[in-house]
């Protein structure tokens, strides 16, 4: 396939610092990365072929021999060779059930998907795409109002879901489809399934999935990422991928990542495209992922950052052989640099590489590429390949210079089409020259290095001052006896608003309010001390790990007493 460089834009070299990617004329940042090369827009490709490109340019590799996939509760094994099948039969399946699924104009379908992580789920995502069918996978945890708008944003003609979610979902024009259903096992399995399969030729322009953002502001919104998008995404990752841990051996992956959520979603295709074996569990629980990474000595986990805390300070680690491990990809949320080094004591030969994406950048947008990038700690990497990021003042939209803290902005052809069914908060995010507003208040230093400080809408106004829930976070995290904590706004007449934090105690910790009060006191400025503190069972998240701070805020506005 022929590969050619594309810069996304002509830039001036001289005018870019080194060092810091940073060009003074135009106040923008450069990825300091080399370039990645990227198929030609115009070339048919879709993000599923492109995959097959990368996992059959490596020659040592065999489709029969490798386990693309692996449950881990049952320990069933699914082989490249089989994975390819089972897909391709599918495919095979629904045209002939549904001939109208598969479109080649500019009408394509959408598939709505939900179902908790399964070794099905891969080959619904495979299978689909190839036929040019968006997939839209969702929260198996939705409420029925959430589903319904969820249906409402992107108009599914299908939906693929396990039979305790089928009750909720209301009449599609070509029905339900239910995954756990004989009838589905035997669309897997069919023997008349064509050894060449039908090309259909698709678009790098066309949409490939519509995934959910978090939805921690506002309501829940449809993200339109693109073949191209999600190209460049695995493009990045493959051409930046990490000498020293991917070539050794057979890398094998635990995910603890639910596959709806962007994350999960990047990084399977990444894993299919690199030859990876995929370690899925159904749901997450702590000690079974270790008994996981002791069984199938796994090498790799992406990770949100509580499980990198709970693997820092929990004692039940010690009783695994978690030697396999060699690197950690945390992302979702920041990570502090008390818990990085405290980790690394732990785990000397682990490495923890830490990126920034979202949803709307289709996945990694900074990255690390290297053990001492990995060091340091606290940042989110640098920029990654074909990525330009500004530094922009909230209140006057102007570009800052380098070294000071604003919302940060991204440009690069991995960057969303746009919201669907939402042209209104498309315009307010998506700027009429490409740039898209992150919503974080973010620096960069000299290194090029970037520093997320915290969501915009997050921050607590006290006073005059802005204060960032997240750095009192990582200072009480680093307190022995927590186990986890989250700070949230409190409203006060004088101040506006006051920090308070929500700490979990660790079993057998009675540590105080005071206690804490003063342990943060002696770090910060006054206007940042924590000023109330409530404790709690367990602290309400995502399932990418972050903090539902709105369910805290309820919680401490009802006055509640009641136990989270």
């Amino acid at each position: 396939m022929a590969m050619t460089n594309h810069h996304f834009h002509s830039q001036s070299p001289g005018a870019i610092d080194p060092n810091s990617g940073y060009n003074s004329a135009t106040r923008t940042f450069h990825s300091l990365r080399p370039p990645v090369p990227l198929p030609p827009p115009s070339q048919p490709l879709s993000i599923t072929q492109y995959a097959f490109v990368l996992l059959n340019s490596s020659t040592s590799f065999s489709h029969d021999a490798t386990s693309f996939l692996i449950d881990a509760a049952s320990g069933t094994r699914v082989s490249y060779s089989q994975f390819i099948r089972k897909s391709q039969s599918l495919s095979d399946s629904l045209v002939s059930k549904f001939p109208q699924l598969s479109s080649q104009d500019e009408n394509q379908n959408v598939a709505l998907i939900i179902s908790p992580p399964s070794l099905h789920v891969p080959v619904l995502y495979f299978s689909l795409i190839s036929m040019n069918v968006i997939v839209s996978p969702a929260n198996p945890l939705s409420t029925q109002s959430e589903i319904a708008h969820l249906v409402e944003l992107c108009k599914p003609v299908i939906a693929f879901v396990t039979s305790s979610v089928a009750k909720q979902i209301p009449v599609l024009p070509l029905g339900t489809i239910l995954i756990d259903s004989p009838e589905f096992l035997s669309m897997l399995n069919s023997s008349k399934a064509c050894e060449i399969p039908k090309q259909v030729l698709i678009s790098q322009s066309d949409t490939a999935a519509i995934l959910y953002s978090s939805g921690t502001t506002g309501r829940v919104k449809g993200v339109e990422l693109t073949h191209r998008n999600l190209i460049t995404v695995i493009a990045n990752l493959y051409h930046n991928k990490r000498e020293s841990i991917d070539e050794e051996e057979l890398s094998v992956a635990l995910f603890t990542l639910p596959l709806f959520h962007v994350f999960g979603f990047f990084m399977l295709i990444r894993g299919f495209a690199l030859g990876e074996t995929l370690v899925l569990m159904e749901r997450f629980d702590f000690v079974k992922m270790l008994e996981a990474v002791e069984k199938y000595k796994v090498t790799y986990m992406p990770v949100s950052p509580p499980i990198v805390v709970a693997l820092a300070k929990s004692d039940i680690v010690a009783k695994y052989d978690l030697s396999s491990l060699k690197l950690l990809g945390s992302g979702g949320a920041a990570l502090g640099k008390e818990t990085s080094e405290r980790f690394m004591a732990r785990f000397p030969t682990v490495e923890i590489s830490q990126g920034y994406g979202m949803t709307e950048t289709g996945g990694a947008a900074t990255t690390m590429s290297d053990q001492e990038e990995s060091k340091r700690y606290g940042s989110a990497g640098r920029l990654a390949a074909n990525m330009q990021g500004k530094i922009v003042d909230p209140g006057t939209g102007e570009a800052l210079p380098l070294g000071q803290q604003g919302e940060l902005w991204l440009q690069g052809p991995n960057v969303m089409k746009g919201y669907v069914g939402d042209n209104a908060a498309t315009a307010e995010t998506l700027t009429s020259d490409g740039w898209l507003k992150t919503g974080d208040l973010c620096y960069f230093d000299s290194d090029g290095f970037l520093y997320i400080v915290d969501r915009l809408k997050e921050l607590i106004k006290y006073k005059a001052y802005q204060v960032p829930p997240a750095e009192l976070e990582h200072i009480i995290h680093s307190i022995p006896g927590v186990a986890d904590v989250a700070v949230i706004p409190y409203p006060d007449e004088d101040a506006g608003q006051i920090p308070m934090a929500y700490v979990v105690r660790s079993p057998g910790s009675n540590i105080s309010e005071s206690q804490i009060q003063n342990f943060v006191a002696a770090q910060v400025s006054p206007y940042k001390k924590v000023r109330r503190v409530a404790f709690i069972n367990s602290i309400p998240k995502s399932p990418a790990g972050k903090i539902l701070r709105r369910e805290l805020v309820n919680h401490a506005l009802s006055g509640a007493s009641s136990r989270l």
